[in-house]
């Protein structure tokens, strides 16, 4: 049922292009940053006279090789890629639940914001690069864990205008995503790679003010806000006055996202993969060069957002063309859809030297066509899992569930970190068929999960409880 009212913007609530802005820019910062770090630890940080700076690092390394063994100077910055990307998508989970419980949005928000500045100012410096990290990673929980969870706040459990709602708001990370490589790309190589991380701050404070401005003309709710004023009571029993417990059917929506977490880590493996290891495989094998002139290799990670949000007008228009027929998938099956998708433009790159130009390099239109082909196999499946997650999960812990989504993505980013380790021994061919083999396997088990899902919405055993619950909490 859609539930449009007079003081909707293009038929959504104005909250929706409120947080969409602000996640427009945070992308802008975190992927500014992210399409230079490995560049910029291969190519400088790790290497004699910058790594003896960083303070704190031997220990770091230690603890690292610890784990894996002696670790190159290659196989240790995709490690710490994976490690660094890992924990900006696990710490949300803590991050929503003191959103959920303590904070409050706007302050978590805020608070997230403020350190990922921090951090990104941090990354001008040899020696607090592990500082810079931390606060980066910190910021990310506590600005993400609370953002995603405010859009699906905005519509009821069976508003179809959510997943449309969530293709938007995806559609403002991959603008954020097209922008941020294009511009720290240029910057970093004219004027250093510090220059690029400044910008990446500078575009975190803009999202911060993007979001409080906004936030308080569309009038969201913080949790002081929501408070009802105190007034004196006779004592209660504790019992009377916690949260209303889960449900039987509540707890079984939980355990049913909880088991799609490793399903859904299949797919970021290879997903995580693009902004880790393939830059290197990009510097290495494809043609960048024009004349005297060199394209900086992460303005290719432009088109990994460029493409979703060209392709959302058409995704759009034809699942409501389906859905008018009644023909329209099932949520785990467009995420199906979407891993097949990605596992064959995975071993697009597997062919790759069977197209060699003259100097023994992969012409740039083939990884063009990649980044088209994946990021439709990316645009199915990513914020159709955000909406699945969001319109099962229960109200009283959604956004704990909606940080837990993003384990998959945490568990997927280490394994992959881990896994660019074996860039340097196996062919690139080979590299890439097992990541094709593995976010192949994932679309195989989400179809197998989903006829479990499907039956348990169609019998309303899930929905309908949930409504109820959502009511009493």
């Amino acid at each position: 049922m859609t539930t449009a009212t007079p003081r909707d913007l293009f038929g959504h609530p104005r909250g929706l292009w409120v947080l969409a802005s602000t996640e427009l820019w945070d992308r802008i910062s975190f992927h500014g940053m992210q399409a230079l770090l490995v560049l910029y630890m291969v190519g400088a940080l790790l290497l004699p006279g910058h790594v003896e700076h960083i303070v704190g690092f031997a220990a770091f390394r230690s603890v690292i090789e610890g784990v894996t063994g002696h670790l190159s100077t290659q196989a240790l910055a995709t490690q710490i890629f994976g490690i660094y990307v890992g924990l900006v998508s696990f710490t949300p989970v803590f991050g929503g639940w003191l959103g959920d419980r303590v904070l409050g949005r706007t302050a978590a928000v805020s608070l997230g914001a403020l350190l990922m500045t921090a951090g990104h100012f941090c990354m001008a410096f040899d020696a607090s690069f592990l500082l810079a990290m931390l606060l980066l990673i910190l910021g990310a929980g506590f600005l993400r864990g609370n953002l995603s969870p405010q859009l699906g706040e905005l519509y009821s459990r069976d508003d179809r205008r959510r997943d449309a709602a969530f293709q938007l708001y995806g559609a403002a990370v991959n603008l954020g995503a097209f922008i941020a490589p294009l511009a720290t790309g240029a910057l970093g190589q004219a004027f250093g790679w510090h220059a690029g991380f400044a910008f990446a701050g500078f575009g975190m404070l803009i999202g911060l003010v993007v979001y409080l401005v906004g936030g308080r003309l569309v009038g969201f709710p913080t949790r002081r806000e929501a408070r009802p004023a105190k007034v004196k009571s006779p004592p209660q029993p504790r019992s009377a006055i916690t949260r209303a417990a889960l449900s039987t059917a509540e707890w079984r929506a939980i355990l049913y996202l909880l088991a799609l977490i490793p399903i859904s880590a299949l797919f970021w493996v290879a997903q995580s993969q693009v902004w880790n290891t393939y830059n290197l495989w990009v510097r290495d094998h494809v043609q960048l060069k024009f004349g005297a002139w060199t394209m900086p290799v992460p303005w290719l990670q432009s088109l990994d957002g460029l493409a979703p949000f060209l392709l959302l007008p058409p995704a759009l228009w034809l699942w409501r063309w389906q859905a008018r027929r009644g023909r329209e998938p099932f949520e785990a099956t467009k995420i199906a859809i979407g891993c097949f998708i990605f596992s064959a433009s995975t071993l697009w790159l597997a062919a790759a030297p069977l197209v060699l130009d003259a100097t023994g390099r992969t012409p740039l239109l083939w990884a063009v066509v990649f980044h088209l082909t994946s990021n439709a196999g990316w645009l199915f499946f990513v914020p159709t899992m955000n909406a699945l997650y969001s319109r099962t999960a229960p109200a009283s812990v959604n956004a704990t569930l909606m940080g837990c989504n993003a384990l998959s993505v945490s568990l997927g980013s280490v394994v992959s970190g881990r896994l660019g380790g074996l860039y340097e021994s196996l062919t690139a061919s080979q590299f890439w068929t097992l990541h094709a083999a593995l976010v192949g396997l994932g679309g195989v088990l989400m179809l197998m999960m989903g006829a479990r899902l499907r039956r348990e919405f169609a019998s309303g055993a899930l929905t309908a409880p949930l409504s109820a619950g959502a009511q009493a909490s």
